[in-house]
């Protein structure tokens, strides 16, 4: 049984896991930008492919479709929690 939804390869998994994101359920409930932070408050280093493989892996959909069309949002969202310290 896989952990988590697509996207998600073993260090994409390890960082998670670091970040204490160990379901499914768990990143569903702490949506993209959250569980992104999360992993960077963990000590991890994850790359912009990283948020994308998350909102892929919340909306079905591969990482690389993310990149195309939402890319924009995602980095407002990011810079805004960011900005706000969340």
């Amino acid at each position: 049984m896989e952990r988590f939804r697509r996207n998600f390869g073993p260090k994409s998994t390890e960082m998670l896991l670091k970040a204490g994101i160990a379901t499914d359920e768990q990143l569903t409930g702490m949506g993209t930008i959250a569980a992104f932070l999360a992993v960077k408050r963990a000590g991890c280093s994850p790359s912009l492919n990283f948020l994308w493989a998350i909102e892929g892996a919340l909306s079905n959909r591969d990482w690389k479709v993310v990149a195309k069309e939402d890319r924009l949002r995602l980095l407002m969202q990011l810079e805004d929690a960011e900005k706000s310290g969340s």
